[in-house]
């Protein structure tokens, strides 16, 4: 376990949902304020947007890596290559460790719930729930990955 797989853990316990939570513990690497990652992640949470789709964990590694390896230029093809093969070995990574990287797979549940409304926060809700964990697990494996592969 790592301080940002910590910091991840916590910021999910405190209400952010997972994709803020994963991505928000990278805010000083990302040259970004709390404030503005939660908002550029805000959308991903719950399977973005609550459709129980990419797990919002995932979705916050792909924020990460993107902002720190990522291109601009778009004619930039081996650079496009190069980021898209990144998230395909961290999805390979997540996968292996998790079986999938689908929300609604991890969550043991068959379809979305239907509704956007996000769930109350409860001792149930944590109780039923691998969240917290995913936020840790993928920060901690972020946090290895840029060891392994600093950022130029």
């Amino acid at each position: 376990m790592s301080e940002r797989g910590d910091k991840a853990y916590e910021l999910f316990k405190n209400g952010y949902n997972c994709a803020q939570a994963v991505a928000g513990a990278f805010s000083d690497l990302l040259g970004m304020d709390m404030d503005t990652v939660a908002k550029l992640a805000s959308g991903f949470g719950g399977g973005m947007g609550r459709m129980r789709e990419v797990c919002g964990t995932f979705s916050g590694i792909v924020m990460v890596v993107s902002t720190l390896y990522g291109y601009s230029d778009p004619k930039d093809t081996a650079n496009k290559t190069e980021v898209y093969s990144r998230i395909q070995e961290l999805a390979e990574q997540f996968r292996k460790d998790n079986g999938s990287i689908i929300c609604r797979e991890l969550l043991g549940i068959s379809k979305p719930e239907g509704s956007p409304v996000p769930e109350q926060r409860t001792s149930e809700y944590y109780k039923k729930r691998p969240c917290p964990e995913l936020c840790r697990y993928a920060a901690d494996l972020l946090e290895k990955y840029i060891e392994q592969h600093p950022v130029s």
